[in-house]
């Protein structure tokens, strides 16, 4: 059983799988998010590869636990992916998944445009991951 992660964005659309076993989250990759219609086309062939039972979509909410302007451009992807699998779409508080993404990618050394090519595969890893750890 695969579950899929997803961090995303405006720009860019972070993707992240679980093992088989589901204990553990992996970078897949981050999709180029300029042209709606062809990062769906390849955000499908990944869904296609992987065929998780899951898909848990990151939704940014504000501080208050309010969701803002964000949040709704989130739910209207995952109404957008709910064309295209029958997966479980399933959204995930991603407070603060972000500035997790970028602590980490410091610790690494991560700069320039390595950092901007990975911290959207991050953060759809670190909520992958979140999830992960709350079911086991």
């Amino acid at each position: 059983m695969r579950i899929l992660g997803i961090d995303y964005g405006d720009a860019r659309v972070g993707v992240a799988v679980s093992d088989p076993m589901g204990f553990t989250a992996q970078g897949v990759k981050t999709l180029n998010n300029k042209v709606f219609d062809k990062m769906m086309q390849s955000l499908k062939e990944i869904i296609d590869e992987y065929n998780p039972e899951k898909i848990i979509v990151g939704l940014p909410k504000n501080m208050d636990g309010s969701i803002g302007f964000r949040g709704e451009i989130t739910k209207d992807f995952c109404e957008k992916l709910s064309g295209i699998t029958t997966a479980q779409i399933i959204l995930l508080d991603e407070r603060l998944t972000t500035v997790t993404a970028d602590r980490y990618l410091s610790a690494t050394n991560t700069r320039g445009k390595d950092r901007k090519k990975v911290v959207d595969t991050v953060a759809a890893c670190i909520i992958l991951q979140d999830y992960l750890d709350s079911n086991k």
